[in-house]
């Protein structure tokens, strides 16, 4: 019997660190079966964030999340077609 390793923040961190200037794909849970779709590069890591500049030509250009949005499934991270935190 296999038992599944947790996930925990320090290794969605280092996953992203080691991803720091590709292109993301990041899903954001916005509240009632809404979701905030976008495209952009990881362009920084800090101990409780990360910061993404978004392709969009709208007025938001940077969007930052926590660790914790990636582990509680608020916002899905995906790089080289392979999601950040998933089991």
């Amino acid at each position: 019997m296999a038992v599944e390793k947790q996930t925990t923040i320090e290794d969605i961190k280092h996953h992203l660190e080691a991803n720091v200037g590709k292109k993301v794909f990041i899903r954001a849970h916005k509240g009632r079966r809404r979701y905030l779709e976008s495209e952009g590069i990881l362009v920084e890591t800090y101990p409780k964030l990360f910061v993404v500049n978004l392709d969009q030509s709208n007025a938001v250009r940077r969007r930052s999340y926590t660790y914790a949005d990636i582990l509680t499934e608020n916002v899905e991270v995906t790089i080289d077609n392979e999601r950040v935190g998933a089991h």
